[in-house]
């Protein structure tokens, strides 16, 4: 028990201490801004010469990465990849082909107008299913997002977005949207949370059961550029086929510095 105690002491001093250093892309004293909720894509950019690494860890032994860079002003390019059973057991399955970002900001936030950025970003989540050319949770496609913020005890940031997804093979072609919340807490926590209505994954052929995605999370920056996220998916269980209950969980690393 004093080993626990002591150990839980250590983790509290180091997030302690972590407040009065620089920040990564959570908390009232982000540097960076939030670029995607859970899956959401937000209005948010990388500055320009600034270069971001993500690595995200799921179920099934899930593992992805993606390297994004602003190379002008409100203009970023990005490209990922990743696979099934990278992590634990058996033969890796890897996605069939790298995920392509672009992402430019039109509008930048005012007092009355949001940020608003459109994108492209062909990088699904989840495993990729062969027969059906398509992610578990659709790539977005092309989309639009719209970001706005407000002062309330720290920040409180609005964000939503609509899309397109090229993955069409099940016979579901529609237009989806979604909306979320990012709510500082403290100067290096942030909790999120989104809704994916996931209404292009929705009709007989598809994956989803049509009560949509709803994912929570948190963020932690942990040093300069440094963020850390835990992520809980899916917790409406809309998957048609999943084995299991409750919701999925999920680690992000994100890491952004200056480059040029």
């Amino acid at each position: 028990m004093k080993i626990k105690f002591q150990i839980l002491s250590i983790c509290l001093a180091f997030v302690i201490h972590s407040q009065n250093i620089a920040q990564g892309s959570a908390g009232s004293d982000a540097s960076s801004e939030l670029r995607s909720l859970v899956d959401i894509p937000t209005a948010g950019v990388l500055e320009s010469g600034n270069l971001g690494l993500s690595f995200e860890a799921m179920q099934y032994g899930i593992f992805s990465t993606k390297v994004e860079l602003g190379l002008f002003k409100n203009f970023n390019l990005g490209v990922s990849y990743g696979g099934s059973k990278i992590i634990g057991t058996g033969n890796p399955d890897f996605y069939p082909m790298p995920g392509f970002h672009a992402k430019f900001r039109v509008f930048t936030e005012t007092k009355t107008i949001p940020s608003i950025t459109f994108g492209f970003n062909s990088q699904g989540k989840g495993k990729h299913l062969d027969s059906l050319n398509r992610y578990e949770i659709k790539s977005p496609g092309v989309y639009t997002s719209f970001s706005k913020n407000y002062k309330l005890l720290g920040y409180f940031s609005l964000h939503a977005t609509a899309n397109y997804s090229f993955e069409r093979k099940d016979g579901d072609e529609n237009i989806n949207i979604g909306f979320g919340f990012e709510k500082t807490i403290g100067p290096t926590v942030s909790l999120v949370a989104e809704y994916d209505f996931a209404l292009n994954d929705n009709s007989k052929n598809s994956l989803g059961d049509g009560k949509g995605y709803f994912n929570v999370g948190i963020r932690w920056a942990a040093s300069y550029g440094l963020t850390i996220g835990l992520d809980f998916r899916n917790i409406f269980e809309n998957k048609v086929s999943q084995t299991y209950t409750g919701p999925e969980r999920a680690l992000k690393i994100n890491y952004v510095r200056n480059i040029f």
